[in-house]
């Protein structure tokens, strides 16, 4: 299919020619509340048959983890077994994490709004909470076998198809194939002209002098290997075009997104005003 027919596909026949699994909800709120209680009732599930749960976890977006927090404390949905590996983090333009005080610090934002938030008896361990290392990439994907591999990899997917940092590469010289990007490590990138506009208007207002230049990220072949992918596409009109180019365009490294569509059981999740088709309008 062309892209324009693409884009112009009536959603019942993209949701059926989809490659991927497809779930629509009536608005982005109704979605964020079923994240926050699939990812509760996934925990709880777990807890019960008396096994550790393990998740990779987005900072972006973040709504549902509010309303997660919330549910958690007051059904004491523990998260003593979890073992939660971040998908990725800001970092400066050497390439150096962020204070864990910074506003923008997907661990701080984390370990204060998610893990401080939860009742002191039903925290993660302390050595159950693992973060992309720039200075020593490999270890997150050791810490993942050692834990026996990921149950669900929770995420978004970003403007141009990017899952955690996997932004499409920039470099008009070196050529990734998508089986190299496909096997991708966790890594340091640039981010994208586009990654740093898209977050601007999300995070300072439009200021894109207040965004890091630089992110380490897993790659994705710690995230393709992953038994289950659920991502949430909550952005509204930014997200629209790439819902059904993710879903029904060929896999390319120019929308990492695409790649998702050889996993056994990937679930893209989104509004109905989101999907609806696109016709490009000045007013």
């Amino acid at each position: 299919m062309t892209l324009a027919e693409i884009l112009a596909l009536p959603v019942d026949d993209l949701v059926q020619r989809g490659k991927m699994g497809v779930r629509l909800f009536p608005s982005i709120s109704d979605m964020m509340e079923y994240f926050a209680r699939s990812m509760a009732a996934e925990l709880h599930a777990n807890n019960q048959k008396g096994v550790p749960t393990r998740w990779i976890l987005p900072v972006g977006p973040v709504a549902q983890y509010f309303r997660l927090v919330e549910i958690c404390n007051r059904e004491q949905i523990s998260w003593k077994r979890a073992i939660t590996f971040q998908m990725d983090e800001f970092l400066d333009w050497e390439s150096r994490p962020l204070p864990i005080d910074h506003p923008l610090s997907f661990e701080g934002f984390m370990r204060h709004q998610v893990f401080d938030k939860l009742n002191p008896d039903l925290r993660p361990e302390p050595g159950n909470t693992h973060f992309p290392n720039p200075f020593n990439p490999d270890e997150i994907s050791r810490q993942i076998a050692a834990a026996g591999g990921v149950d669900t990899c929770y995420g978004g997917i970003g403007y141009h198809g990017h899952v955690a940092f996997n932004d499409p590469p920039i470099s008009r010289w070196n050529r990734v194939s998508i089986a190299q990007f496909r096997e991708s490590r966790t890594r340091v990138v640039a981010l994208g002209d586009d990654s740093i506009v898209v977050q601007s208007i999300g995070c300072a207002g439009g200021s894109s002098d207040m965004v890091p230049p630089m992110a380490v990220t897993l790659g994705m072949r710690d995230i393709l290997a992953a038994r289950r992918i659920r991502l949430f596409l909550a952005g509204g009109e930014r997200h629209r075009a790439v819902f059904r180019i993710s879903l029904l365009d060929e896999p390319r490294v120019e929308y990492p997104s695409t790649l998702l569509q050889a996993h056994p059981d990937c679930v893209l999740h989104t509004d109905q005003a989101t999907a609806r088709p696109i016709r490009p309008s000045l007013f």
